[in-house]
């Protein structure tokens, strides 16, 4: 274990953080737990960009499987922040997803928590 000097353990120690500092660290902590999933980030994220994608679009996008896909999709789904429809094209059913304006909501929130974080991690 790494000895410190005094002089650097006093440059080490952080400065009280400010009020700012508080309210960005208190924002960030408050992440929204259903986006911050990796698939389901990665749907949220890949559907922010496009009108719909298909659900064989969002499984090969997110290299994930049809069961896995499902109920993610289905978690969002639920918390309206994503959209379905069901087609047929021919006979061939297609399932297809959007964003609805809570999710895009959901995301912008996301988001700037995120910021937040980082903000509040490089200010230490």
């Amino acid at each position: 274990m790494a000895k410190h000097s005094s002089a650097a353990r006093k440059t080490d120690a952080a400065a009280p953080p400010t009020g700012a500092t508080r309210r960005r660290a208190a924002q960030a902590a408050a992440l929204d737990r259903l986006i911050h999933e990796r698939i389901r980030l990665g749907i949220v994220s890949a559907l922010a960009v496009s009108d719909s994608l298909t659900f064989n679009e969002l499984k090969a996008l997110l290299k994930t499987s049809d069961g896995n896909l499902s109920v993610h999709a289905r978690k969002l789904e639920e918390a309206q922040y994503v959209a379905c429809t069901k087609s047929f094209a021919g006979r061939v059913p297609q399932t297809a997803y959007r964003l609805t304006a809570a999710g895009r909501r959901a995301l912008e929130r996301y988001l700037d928590h995120m910021e937040a974080l980082i903000h509040a991690t490089r200010e230490r």
